[in-house]
């Protein structure tokens, strides 16, 4: 079982790729309109938040201005191992062009909605191309650039990522007092034009032999009823309905059976959406959970920062939006740095860990805030979380990456990604709930009952009006309430950060073509092996693949 070529024999620090390969050039090309549509998708989960207000009064919508978000959040994450999965199977370039098209088709939506059922399924629509968006540009990359060079362009997604974080809401809040929200729909479609035409333009991927795909439908439609209940115990619980309600309860047990059900699917899918046999690969594991408890904490933590800093410091939206910007930096920086780091070095184990533990240390210094706090401290703390986010986040999909071959890259991505938004969710629903908790009984016990009327009505502006006294009492509850918070996320923290030591690291592959092994034992986890002509194989790439499978596997594949 050898197969070797003239590239599979040049030396492991030459970077070869094979004929027809995308040039440097092409590359740049292809990158930059990824960019474009990475934008496009991780600004719409961040741009409504300060035009919401707006929106549901104009709209006559209040009691449903949740679903403006979760909606998105909901339909991208259902929809991401599906989007990998069909990347590898039926090939990404017009997937891709594609999940554009329904993107920008969700947009228009918005744009024209003139009713709070319109403009929710204008923002669902777009989840369903915005959660293909991510996945497949991450995947793309893979396609086109070898391992050994891929942290460079890593570190700049997720910058683009950081700088979405603050220019989101800075650009919903623009677009509010300006031209109008419908405008933060209507920027889309110039972009997502521009992102199509360099898609179509640009993108050369590797031709493949494609065998008519056999769709997984039982393990979409299963991981569609888990998510969905994921999803909307997050939002829900603790604020609609109870934590111990029948309503919650029953989500819970319906994620339960649907998550069940579909581990006994994927267990005898012909082309398993996320195919258990990922499971057996260390780093995909290590990588997965870290990145679980990473989302958990990360979007626990900075969810009501925000918040945080408009009701306790007197920061107006757009002045706590930009108070977020030294976080921002700290992610944008040290995420480029640790990928051209990695690019040069080859050496990638030890930055998540040593980011977590940056983490853990900004969350607990976060804990120790006071009303009477220097903003520009508040700052630091934040700043010292974006250096380890930075480290952290975008080279757990290259651990991922470098794990699997070409063949199924896009759904070793999506697969990791999924569980990484689902501990986003989880997060941010816990802490809200903590949060709002902890406010409530601190109000009632410390403000006088005829202090200042409903006291779930503040406004920050509000807040900033009363007397003196009762303002303190407001802003001391609200510290009070919050930052125990941050100190309950540290653990998880360095949980993480001792997870992602289990990294076991594996060199950068220094070339494309030789990514591709053994097809069948990376997809379903049979027994068959499935090796083509054309892929580029040496022996010890070769071990590299399989030093997961055990002996068993090996023999029975062998005959």
């Amino acid at each position: 079982m050898t197969t070797t070529t003239a590239d599979a024999e040049q030396a492991p620090q030459s970077l070869s790729q094979p004929a027809g390969a995308t040039s440097h050039r092409g590359v740049l090309l292809v990158f930059a309109g990824l960019l474009i549509a990475m934008l496009l998708a991780s600004l719409d989960q961040m741009i409504f938040s300060t035009a919401l207000p707006t929106i549901v009064g104009e709209l006559h919508g209040v009691e449903h201005m949740v679903w403006v978000t979760t909606a998105y959040i909901l339909a991208s994450t259902i929809v991401m191992p599906v989007y990998g999965k069909l990347g590898d199977l039926v090939g990404r370039k017009w997937l891709f062009v594609s999940a554009i098209g329904i993107f920008l088709v969700g947009s228009v939506i918005g744009g024209l909605a003139h009713s709070m059922t319109t403009l929710i399924a204008g923002r669902a629509v777009q989840g369903l191309g915005g959660g293909g968006l991510m996945i497949l540009a991450l995947a793309i990359i893979a396609d086109v650039v070898p391992a050994r060079e891929r942290g460079r362009y890593n570190g700049i997604m997720g910058a683009v990522f950081a700088v979405s974080s603050v220019a989101g809401p800075l650009l919903g809040g623009f677009f509010t007092e300006g031209p109008g929200w419908r405008w933060a729909f209507w920027m889309n479609v110039p972009l997502g034009i521009l992102a199509i035409a360099s898609a179509v333009k640009f993108i050369h991927l590797p031709k493949r032999e494609l065998a008519k795909p056999r769709l997984d439908y039982a393990g979409m439609a299963l991981i569609a009823i888990a998510t969905t209940c994921i999803v909307l115990i997050t939002t829900w619980a603790g604020s609609t309905y109870a934590w111990g309600s029948p309503q919650i309860i029953g989500m819970i047990a319906g994620a339960v059976v649907a998550g069940i059900a579909f581990v006994l699917v994927e267990r005898r899918a012909a082309e398993p959406i996320m195919p258990l046999a990922l499971f057996r690969n260390r780093n995909f594991n290590v990588a997965t959970l870290g990145g679980l408890l990473t989302g958990i904490s990360m979007f626990g933590a900075l969810a009501y920062l925000p918040t945080y800093l408009q009701m306790v410091t007197g920061s107006s939206a757009t002045e706590a939006g930009l108070l977020m910007v030294p976080m921002m930096l700290g992610l944008l920086l040290t995420s480029v740095i640790t990928g051209i780091a990695i690019s040069r070095t080859g050496t990638y184990k030890w930055y998540p860990p040593i980011g977590m533990v940056l983490v853990a240390v900004a969350l607990f210094l976060l804990s120790t805030m006071t009303p009477g706090l220097a903003v520009w401290v508040i700052c630091g703390y934040t700043a010292i979380m974006g250096v380890g986010l930075g480290m952290t986040m975008q080279n757990l999909v290259l651990v991922v990456q470098n794990s699997f071959s070409l063949k199924v890259v896009g759904t070793a991505t999506s697969s990791n990604n999924y569980f990484r938004q689902i501990g986003a969710s989880v997060g941010s629903a816990v802490v809200g709930s903590l949060f709002a908790t902890n406010l409530a009984h601190l109000l009632t016990q410390r403000l006088p009952a005829s202090g200042a009327g409903d006291t779930g009505s503040f406004t920050p502006d509000l807040v900033h009006s009363l007397p003196d006294q009762v303002r303190e009492i407001i802003v001391g509850a609200y510290n009070d309430a919050l930052t125990p918070v941050f100190l309950y996320m540290v653990p998880l923290a360095i949980a993480a950060a001792i997870v992602l030591v289990f990294i076991k690291h594996k060199p950068l592959a220094t070339k494309i073509e030789s990514e591709a092994v053994v097809e069948s034992l990376d997809v379903d986890g049979t027994t068959h092996v499935a090796l083509h002509a054309d892929d580029a194989l040496d022996a010890a790439e070769l071990d590299a693949e399989l030093d997961d499978i055990d002996d068993a596997e090996l023999a029975t594949a062998s005959s």
